[in-house]
């Protein structure tokens, strides 16, 4: 028997994405959109490669509905499915658990959802496929739910489908770890895993073991091409897995390496370079990006100073380079100067003794509390986007002023070495 199926993980329908109205010129509505765009293309694919099912393996919400319209949408394109004679088989994870939502509809007969009390099994016996699968009952399960998996279906093409970290992952919380050996010892032909957001092969065949990531980042620390897998199967053995992208905004990270550079309009041209390349690479999507500038170069101090130029020259950069389908979502400045800060404080000159009173002010706790007393009045006048939200002013933290205290050193040496800058 030879058929295709689609393993599908970790969509987070209507992900809240808190926080974006924070960033300046975001597309808000087309970001927000992208998880149920994403979910379309899903079903897009599923209907075009007439596959036999699709397994989506946990995570399929992003917690509670705010109202039904999420469920009405996702009954919407299971609509589709039944009329393309598609099965479709999910389990809960810790972001969907049954726990976790108080509002239910009743999905169309061609969805099997698996229990969370127990792992059962379904079949689909014109095919010869074992779909075996538990969800989860609460947020956090940390009881191993493989040990708990039905024996193989001697005959059937076995699937386990799983939410769980596994052995654990960076960035994700615990939930059902478990071992390979442990899903190999069940006997089983795949294991559709969930959870963990980046696409990962634990085993290659006998069986396959795979987490198949999410079909769309929802920011910064998930870059890169996001999707499904393809599994194709022929006379009871996996044949190929083919990943299919799905994902209708892409986040990357622009590494630039300022080291030797001399004038910002270099820097400008290597920014230019990025932005194409990682234009190129999104396929037409909408692409959001965040610029990591870093490297030992004399501009360092300008870099400080002259922030807002930069930031907005990159910005008019992406406005050109996509038409509009680039967002910078943000610029970060890690430069140092090649010039030795300590050092300098080592000379007899005005700008070490500059130098050594702001050391000595970073390590007095007592002088920094005066100078958040005397920035009273400043906070006051300041807007509110300056004193709230991210990268506020803190009037109450020394540690915030021991943060900006560098930049501090950075304005000084900057304007006692460009008097031509310097404002009265």
């Amino acid at each position: 028997m030879s058929f295709t199926f689609i393993h599908a993980a970790d969509i987070h329908l209507d992900s809240p994405l808190i926080g974006l109205e924070h960033y300046e010129g975001a597309p808000v509505e087309r970001i927000r959109s992208a998880t149920r765009d994403a979910f379309v293309n899903l079903i897009d694919q599923a209907i075009t490669r007439k596959v036999a099912f699709l397994i989506i393996a946990g995570d399929l919400y992003d917690g509670d509905w705010k109202d039904y319209n999420t469920g009405l949408f996702f009954t919407s394109q299971m609509v589709r499915l039944q009329k393309a004679g598609i099965r479709v088989f999910l389990i809960r994870g810790n972001h969907d658990a049954a726990s976790l939502i108080s509002r239910e509809l009743k999905l169309p007969d061609n969805v099997s959802e698996f229990p969370t009390d127990h792992a059962e099994t379904d079949v689909i016996e014109e095919l010869k496929v074992a779909v075996h699968g538990q969800g989860f009952a609460s947020r956090s399960v940390e009881e191993n739910l493989v040990k708990g998996y039905p024996e193989r279906r001697e005959g059937y093409f076995n699937i386990g489908v799983l939410h769980t970290s596994a052995t654990g992952r960076e960035g994700h919380e615990n939930y059902a770890p478990c071992s390979v050996d442990d899903m190999i010892e069940k006997g089983y032909d795949y294991w559709a895993l969930g959870h963990i957001h980046k696409r990962e092969l634990l085993h290659p065949k006998d069986p396959v073991i795979l987490f198949s990531g999410n079909i769309q980042g929802r920011h910064i620390n998930e870059t890169g091409e996001k999707g499904c897998t393809l599994v194709s199967v022929q006379n009871g053995t996996v044949d190929t897995l083919t990943e299919l992208p799905l994902d209708v905004l892409r986040w990357e990270r622009c590494d630039l390496d300022a080291t030797g550079m001399t004038d910002i309009e270099a820097m400008r041209d290597s920014a230019r370079t990025l932005l194409e390349e990682r234009y190129r690479q999104a396929g037409g999507r909408l692409l959001a990006v965040r610029f990591q500038i870093h490297g030992i170069t004399k501009l360092h101090q300008e870099l400080i100073v002259r922030e807002d130029y930069l930031i907005n020259n990159i910005r008019s950069l992406a406005l050109e380079v996509g038409s509009g389908d680039i967002w910078v979502e943000k610029v970060k400045i890690e430069t140092t100067d090649p010039v030795s800060l300590a050092e300098l404080t080592k000379q007899d000159t005005p700008v070490a003794a500059i130098l050594n009173t702001i050391n000595r002010m970073s390590a007095d706790e007592a002088t920094l509390h005066q100078l958040l007393d005397a920035f009273q009045d400043l906070k006051q006048a300041l807007p509110f986007e300056l004193k709230n939200g991210n990268g506020g002013f803190s009037f109450d933290r020394t540690e915030f002023l021991k943060k900006r205290l560098p930049d501090v050193e950075d304005l000084i040496l900057y304007y006692l070495s460009h008097p031509e800058m310097s404002v009265s």
